[in-house]
């Protein structure tokens, strides 16, 4: 997990700086569709863009996981992947259906995220497990 999120930081690194920049985003799709996202009114929210709000979220992670293991780190780690995901959905939803068009390097951030999502699921009820004596929580 920490070393997703550290890609996912040098991902939003990048893409900070080439929004700064005003760089062409280097592509691999045909006709490069993350140049006509990354300008898109869906680029920013509030004025700040998405790349700099997803580095945010990434630096969380990657200090909810490096810091010592603690039930409120699990539980931060959790919810900064569970929002990562909803408002990676929100963006792919307004990719795929209002601009018609995925970027390769949002479909990767959101795929990041999923797999974080996954394994902070994992690591809180293995906190939780671990807290319970060993036995896994009842099932109701």
């Amino acid at each position: 997990m920490v070393a997703l999120a550290a890609i996912g930081v040098a991902v939003m690194i990048y893409l900070t700086v080439l929004h700064y920049d005003t760089a062409v985003v280097p592509c691999l799709a045909r006709n490069n569709p993350c140049e006509a996202v990354q300008p898109s009114i869906y680029s920013k929210l509030a004025g700040v863009p998405v790349a700099v709000l997803r580095l945010i979220g990434y630096v969380a992670m990657l200090a909810a996981l490096l810091a010592p293991d603690r039930d409120y780190l699990r539980l931060a780690a959790l919810a900064v992947a569970l929002f990562g995901v909803i408002f990676s959905g929100y963006l792919t939803y307004r990719e795929i259906f209002t601009l018609k068009m995925i970027c390769e390097w949002r479909v990767t951030s959101a795929g990041i995220m999923v797999v974080l999502l996954i394994g902070a699921i994992a690591r809180s009820w293995r906190g939780l497990d671990s807290s319970a004596g060993g036995e896994a929580p009842a099932s109701s």
